[in-house]
């Protein structure tokens, strides 16, 4: 069978210590991307990916900029390796929609990166003057939970897959939504550790941010279809990607809606995942149980990658 592939690519909280360090030490291309990392953004981030500390790593302004470069230092790596690899559509979890749109070329890898800098300073900004958090709710439908997030006043981030929402705002109002959340069908709902209320109205002030920064970049139609987050359907032209690009950072990321295009309107056969961890493996599997998902973090995973494209 003939795959119809799709790159997905990582989002916050997929980061972990050590990541692209193998690929980095075996392939110079790799290599090569975090040196020019480094540079564009002025701190050593290839350092803080590679040895950590964790707590480092972890804060938004580092993790952001840590994960586009290992996703797209993975790609290239898989590119030198398999050289007739090709995808036919992409999309990323929150920050790896801008990963995606630079796999399809719609900006280059330097602005691109300048972009994430920006949305992660902004974010980390936005989460400094806030008191905001998330939670995780489980086994609820989506319009119960969008109820539950109506009945506390706080906002649906995140519509992962079948019955894993999560929703965003004041911490406050975060706990009022999870003791309120079996009232509207949850098996469970925690809290989570997290720097702020990402993908809420909270974070205005980093959408203003990014927005202005995206209207100074160059921004050219994708070579293949990215899908976005808020509206889980392609964003082809160079204004459709500024303004949905700006518009996840307070809106929801429609995941499972996302994945589910992909498959039913691209024709996507098969996702290549690009990032730490196979999260996002995950998440396809409870979407659209049985779909093929490969996936690449590190040499390891890498070899299994280039054992199956390469026999294509």
């Amino acid at each position: 069978m003939k795959h119809k592939t799709a790159l997905l690519f990582a989002g916050q909280g997929a980061q972990k210590v050590g990541m692209g360090k193998d690929l980095a030490v075996q392939y110079p291309v790799a290599a090569e991307i975090f040196r020019q990392a480094d540079e564009i953004l002025g701190f050593p981030l290839a350092a803080l990916a590679f040895e950590g500390p964790e707590a480092e790593l972890t804060k938004t302004a580092v993790c952001q900029p840590a994960l586009y470069v290992h996703g797209l230092a993975a790609l290239a790596v898989l590119r030198e390796r398999v050289p007739q690899f090709d995808f036919q559509a992409a999309a990323g979890l929150s920050l790896g929609e801008f990963t995606a749109h630079c796999a399809a070329d719609s900006f280059s890898f330097a602005d691109g990166l300048r972009l994430v800098k920006r949305r992660s300073e902004a974010m980390q900004k936005s989460c400094d003057e806030t008191e905001g958090g998330m939670a995780a709710v489980i086994g609820c439908e989506e319009g119960r939970a969008r109820d539950l997030a109506a009945a506390a006043d706080v906002d649906v981030a995140n519509l992962n897959s079948p019955g894993q929402v999560v929703l965003s705002g004041e911490s406050s109002k975060i706990a009022l939504a999870v003791s309120l959340a079996r009232e509207y069908g949850a098996r469970k709902a925690i809290e989570l550790t997290v720097a702020g209320a990402f993908h809420s109205r909270l974070m205005e002030s980093a959408y203003l941010s990014l927005r202005e920064a995206l209207l100074e970049t160059p921004i050219t139609a994708p070579r293949v279809p990215v899908i976005c987050n808020v509206d889980a359907i392609p964003a082809g032209t160079p204004e459709a990607i500024r303004q949905t690009l700006a518009d996840q950072v307070t809106g929801s990321v429609r995941w499972a809606d996302s994945i589910e295009y992909l498959m039913d309107h691209q024709g996507i056969t098969r996702f290549v995942e690009m990032g730490p961890g196979g999260v996002l493996a995950g998440l396809v599997g409870r979407i659209r149980k049985g779909t093929p998902v490969i996936s690449v973090s590190d040499c390891e995973t890498l070899e299994a990658a280039v054992e199956v494209l390469a026999s294509e």
